[in-house]
């Protein structure tokens, strides 16, 4: 079964009209026990196409779209590219010429799937950006994600809650500083890495204006700060550096804005590795993530990671599925934005999902009791 579409730019978002062009003519809707579309005597196949299995996210969101997806009756071709862009592309230009009917796709570069999602179009497969915006092509019919700018105020605010700037109810506490700061930054190739950093950088601007807080490198330009394909390894190398280069005379860091749990616990091991803490109580500098990643709930259960930021997965999966359910029975997805994500070609409508901060009172209500992870699991750091 083959969807057919066409698209029609309108102001401030795209307005999607499907129909189904392998079953004589008899429209979409109406689909029988197993959830397909049209008569449900063809099967319906979904690509998804991951960035890696490398982030333990990122397995996690594979596994649950999947799931998802087969709960609908579709067969589903997942792949993960190990962040390897050749093999992403060519993964996808193998479920294009297997003749999915829909694509779920979390880029490694948002600007590196033009010809593949020129290929979709061609075929008729509608393609969903999952998490990560596809940039410069107009072929990308709808994004599912969080609300990234978003992420990035609550990780600037629970930066300044760990240095004790704000209490646990965001208000100032009249604490003045200065307090020593180092900001990281997502990889530049992943157009949420920009959402993360501005939405932080103009929370944190007015702290930093009034000398609340100090940058002692000097480093907070986006290209400077950014780290590419977020790599552990490459966080707790710049980590090493700025303490040699700019903390080696005793000036003290009290706190990094981390964008991710795995950059976070390079930059602590870092921090550990110059002899600072061993835990925050100990005068470890506070430091911020993303993704509330098992091996990171620990560190902030056991008081090392200050803090990290929800974002649930099962929700975003969901949305996902919804999303592929949607153009395969031929109508459109629920979109809650129209106006934000211009990908530089389109703006592309969109579904963003809430996000919550996560410090060591919140790791029970919000992961334990949702079943996110079990109290062992927190324990030992690592899921069943």
């Amino acid at each position: 079964m083959r969807l057919a579409k066409t698209m029609s730019a309108v102001a401030g978002g795209a307005a999607l009209t499907l129909a189904l062009a392998a079953c004589g003519g008899s429209g979409a809707g109406g689909g029988g026990a197993d959830g397909a579309a049209g008569n449900g005597d063809e099967e319906v196949k979904v690509g998804v196409a991951m960035p890696t299995q490398t982030y333990e996210r990122w397995i996690q969101d594979g596994n649950n779209v999947k799931k998802g997806l087969e709960e609908h009756g579709y067969t589903v071709d997942l792949q993960f590219a190990n962040d390897d862009i050749p093999t992403q592309t060519q993964q996808i230009d193998s479920m294009i010429t297997e003749g999915v009917d829909a694509l779920i796709i979390a880029s490694i570069d948002g600007t590196a799937l033009s010809s593949q999602l020129d290929a979709a179009a061609a075929a008729n497969i509608p393609v969903i950006a999952y998490d990560r915006l596809i940039n410069n092509s107009p072929n990308v019919d709808f994004y599912v994600t969080f609300d990234n700018y978003e992420v990035g105020v609550a990780q600037a605010n629970s930066l300044l809650r760990g240095l004790g700037v704000l209490d646990k109810d965001g208000e100032k506490t009249g604490e003045k500083g200065p307090f020593n700061v180092e900001i990281f930054a997502g990889s530049a190739d992943d157009n949420n890495s920009r959402f993360f950093y501005d939405g932080a950088m103009d929370t944190l601007k007015p702290y930093l204006d009034d000398g609340t807080l100090t940058v002692p490198s000097g480093q907070t330009d986006f290209d400077t700060v950014a780290t590419q394909r977020w790599q552990q390894e490459t966080a707790q190398k710049r980590m090493e550096d700025l303490l040699t280069s700019t903390y080696n005379g005793g000036t003290k860091l009290d706190g990094v804005l981390s964008p991710a749990d795995p950059l976070s616990r390079g930059i602590i091991t870092a921090l550990r590795g110059a002899g600072m803490g061993p835990t925050l109580e100990d005068g470890l500098p506070a430091v911020t993530g993303q993704d509330a990643e098992i091996a990171s709930i620990k560190l902030i259960d056991d008081g090392v990671q200050s803090s990290t930021i929800f974002k649930d997965t099962r929700d975003l999966a969901d949305e996902a599925v919804n999303a592929a359910a949607a153009f395969v029975e031929g109508e459109e997805p629920d979109a809650n934005d129209t106006e934000t994500y211009d990908n530089g070609e389109k703006v592309v409508p969109a579904h963003l999902l809430d996000i919550q901060p996560v410090f060591k009172d919140d790791i029970k209500p919000v992961l334990i009791d949702s079943e996110y992870y079990t109290a062992d699991e927190v324990k030992k750091g690592q899921t069943d």
